[in-house]
């Protein structure tokens, strides 16, 4: 969850003349949100070291009371969700940091951020694979190739890329090479309303293309829309989608039209705008769930009726084959749900079991052989990563994060508005359900997930606020800045977290698995303590953390010394 959040201020030493005026208030900023942010990520990680990585799509667990129930419910609406959108803010700042000093110094830019990322993946593979399958490493490595495709891509390679993604899915079957073409054409059309000065010109009017490639999906959207629900026997399942899409379709097309210029605020609009629509979707698509009523269970078939006497007509379908019924059908869909979720119980138990009692090469094994599916995952979550390294592009871009203390009227705002929106909206979500039953599509817990996932950009956004304004603060909350050191250690400090947890609760190392709730936040507090006391110490007498040093090595093919 780090990329260049996590080193955002490990860019080689340049000259003074070239450094901004307040680079150190701004990297010690920086520092201090990313060292605030990994206790949120310590908070929300450690239960999946106690758990099954499918119980992320859950909710709270089952069962729980007391204090166990109360640590789950303030973790999961104050905490979950909107720390790792803090890092991907970071991580666009990270960004943002790189190129501007290249700028300035008049440096290459390109080839060391494609060493970063490639630095990046390694150690998110190796982290996935060796220590925990909840990375998110890997991830950003992903979204970080997909920014480059975002701001700097062309349409050559891309489509030669696409091309080639989609022959290899259609010579191997291999379905999850259709989601990463798909995310790639995303990518690669958003970058329109970025780059794109052309436009196509309408009763006078120039419209920027993508708003016209907007406006007639809109059109055909409208139209499949209405044909469906005027249609009694047509499909009810694509009703809503289509719906969905004959909303939401037109209305970017106007909003691209109308808010493309000024150009220095269209990354932020666009970050705001994909990260909203995104999850505005999967808000509608649960509410679309919860609120309709379930369909009535088919009826039975009818007895047949009696084979008739007469035998002078010749019958021309007595050798095809019977259509199937309603309840034939519905019957079928109900094996195929059953036998889905069965499979899945059936994996739950069995990385329940290897990770709670079986052996460390099990473990490996395991998370190796479902690295291929996070690569297809990733792919798909790129697309939410870059709308947020695109907000954090502009926090840099923009002078907002040069002189944070020039700029505490927009903190304070975020703070105090972004924070009761954003936790709001997953309290809002909350009364409906805090808690998903597999094989249950109707009981309102996608709508809740979405109306959560919604308030994570703003509440994320607010507790940056909140710990820039504790930062300049006068009273004894400045000293919050205690936490940069963990933050200039962010990477390290990130896979040692993992580390700890992976022998503390594992099986093939100490076998606490199943900590309570409540004792796994005593835990983190502990833990996170003593990494905040260690980074302190290692940095009075190290330039880097030790996985900072081995990155920037890597990215800059030199070899920084390391002893202050």
């Amino acid at each position: 969850m780090q990329a260049d959040a996590l080193q955002a201020d490990t860019i080689p030493p340049e000259p003074v003349a070239l450094a901004p005026v307040v680079a150190e208030a701004r990297i010690e900023a920086l520092d201090v949100v990313r060292g605030f942010a990994l206790m949120g990520i310590f908070l929300m990680n450690i239960e999946f070291f106690n758990r099954s990585m499918s119980g992320i799509g859950e909710g709270m667990p089952l069962g729980l009371s007391g204090w166990d129930w109360f640590a789950s419910w303030f973790i999961a609406y104050f905490v979950q969700g909107k720390f790792w959108t803090i890092f991907s803010l970071l991580f666009g700042m990270g960004f943002a940091v790189m190129l501007t000093r290249a700028e300035r110094g008049q440096r290459d830019f390109l080839a060391p951020y494609l060493r970063r990322i490639l630095g990046l993946a390694v150690f998110g593979a190796a982290h996935y694979i060796f220590l925990w399958a909840g990375d998110i490493l890997f991830s950003y490595a992903v979204g970080a190739g997909a920014l480059l495709v975002v701001l700097y891509g062309t349409w050559k390679p891309i489509l030669i890329a696409l091309a080639v993604l989609i022959g290899a899915g259609l010579a191997t079957g291999v379905e999850p090479l259709f989601g990463i073409a798909g995310a790639l054409a995303f990518v690669a059309l958003v970058s329109l309303y970025l780059r794109d000065e052309k436009g196509v010109v309408v009763h006078g009017h120039q419209i920027p293309r993508l708003s016209v490639v907007f406006g007639v999906l809109g059109a055909v959207a409208v139209v499949a829309a209405t044909v469906l629900w005027l249609l009694p026997d047509g499909p009810k399942e694509p009703r809503i989608p289509a719906t969905l899409a004959a909303v939401i379709l037109p209305s970017l097309a106007v909003l691209s039209a109308k808010f493309k210029d000024p150009m220095r605020l269209r990354t932020l609009r666009l970050g705001v705008t994909m990260y909203t629509v995104s999850f505005l979707i999967m808000a509608a698509m649960g509410a679309a769930q919860y609120l309709m009523p379930r369909e009535p269970e088919a009826p039975a078939a009818s007895a047949p009726v009696a084979a008739s006497t007469d035998t002078t007509t010749p019958t021309k379908t007595a050798d095809k084959k019977p259509e199937k019924t309603a309840a034939e059908k519905d019957a079928e869909k109900k094996a195929e749900k059953a036998k889905r979720l069965a499979t899945r119980l059936e994996e739950t138990r069995k990385e329940v079991q290897i990770l709670s009692s079986g052996t460390y090469r099990e473990a490996v094994e395991m998370r190796a052989r479902h690295f291929p599916e996070k690569l297809a995952q990733d792919a798909g979550f790129a697309t939410v990563l870059v709308a947020m390294f695109l907000i954090g592009n502009w926090f840099v871009r923009s002078g907002v994060m040069e002189n944070t203390r020039d700029h505490l009227p927009l903190f304070r705002a975020l703070a105090l508005y972004g924070l009761p929106v954003g936790i709001g909206l997953g309290l809002l979500g909350s009364a409906i359900a805090v808690s998903h039953v597999p094989g249950d599509e109707h009981d309102g817990f996608l709508f809740a997930r979405g109306l959560a996932v919604l308030g994570n950009l703003p509440a994320c956004l607010g507790y940056v606020g909140l710990v820039v304004v504790m930062l300049h603060s006068q009273s004894m909350v400045s000293r919050i800045r205690v936490l940069a050191p963990m933050g200039r250690m962010a990477l390290t400090n990130y896979l040692m977290q993992s580390a700890i947890c992976a022998w503390y609760f594992y099986g093939y190392g100490w076998g606490h698995w199943g900590m309570g709730r409540a004792q796994q936040v005593v835990f983190v507090v502990v833990v996170f303590m003593v990494q905040v006391a260690l980074s302190h110490w290692w940095l009075a007498r190290y330039r880097f953390g030790p996985m900072e040093w081995l990155w920037r090595a890597f990215t800059y093919r030199t070899t920084p010394a390391m002893r202050r």
